[in-house]
């Protein structure tokens, strides 16, 4: 395939959202992308009720296969486009900050929890997730899933880069003042991982957060495809993978990387 064509879905702003408002929301959202030739649509981290719940995550969380993901499940085979939906996912006694990958045809096809919590805020609410390398295919492309803290450690899109993942996909809750991140961090992640990351980000005050915005579509040569602004915005373009082989046979920071060097990058930082 030369080019995965991608939705990014940066909203909803204001107060978080009810699951019946953002599932109304996406299904809009859906039918554009669709329409302007999206095989793929990415939502923002914790999407599907809003961020700033408090104590009441656990309330709304659902099971991964809940009702909610049966509805993207409709969506998705209705627009025949793929969704990644940022949710919080409630196993057994265990809430996790989540994302799935829905196929165009409905099927479940990746399930990610978030491994690196964020704040005083997610630590308190959520367990960590354990699986640190989550992929699915789409369209003969490898998707990988991570969700925004994530994506600001290099050793988490370096294990993708390594595994293969063509285009990361990257529900985001970026807050003010970390703009830096979407503008800088992120474009120079793909350079040195010889990748496409597709970070769909929340935008505007939600409680006692106020999210920046600057959803991006960034590509393995370090440029900015598309860049959202501070408000509610459908960004849609493409990944494209020829550039993706290219990018990758000029480029020899993976094939220079010396491994047998990096072993206390694995170790916990110790006081001095």
């Amino acid at each position: 395939m030369e080019a995965l064509r991608t939705g990014l879905l940066q909203g909803p702003g204001g107060l978080p959202a009810s699951t019946a408002a953002s599932l109304a929301a996406l299904e809009t959202a859906a039918a554009e992308a669709a329409g302007r030739g999206a095989r793929l649509l990415v939502t923002g981290e914790m999407f599907l009720t809003g961020y700033a719940l408090g104590d009441a995550v656990a309330e709304a969380a659902e099971p991964a296969g809940g009702a909610a993901a049966q509805h993207i499940a409709g969506i998705a085979a209705r627009h025949a486009i793929a969704i990644v939906h940022g949710y919080p996912e409630r196993d057994g006694a265990h809430v996790y900050n989540a994302a799935r990958l829905t196929g165009p045809d409905g099927t479940a096809l990746a399930d990610y929890r978030k491994t690196h919590l964020f704040g005083d805020y997610e630590r308190s609410v959520f367990t960590p997730g354990d699986r640190p390398l989550v992929q699915a295919t789409l369209d003969g492309v490898r998707i990988g899933l991570l969700i925004c803290y994530d994506v600001e450690f290099p050793e988490a899109v370096r294990a993708h880069a390594l595994a293969g993942t063509e285009l990361l996909a990257v529900p985001t809750a970026l807050m003010r003042p970390y703009e830096f991140v979407a503008e800088t961090l992120l474009p120079a992640r793909a350079f040195e991982n010889g990748l496409h990351i597709a970070y769909a980000n929340r935008c505007g005050p939600e409680g006692e957060y106020d999210f920046a915005g600057g959803s991006c579509l960034a590509g393995p040569d370090g440029a900015v495809r598309a860049r959202a602004g501070a408000g509610p915005e459908l960004l849609v373009a493409d990944a494209d993978m020829e550039l993706l082989r290219a990018t990758r046979e000029q480029n020899p920071y993976l094939t220079d990387r010396r491994p047998e060097l990096y072993g206390s990058l694995a170790a916990r930082r110790t006081a001095p």
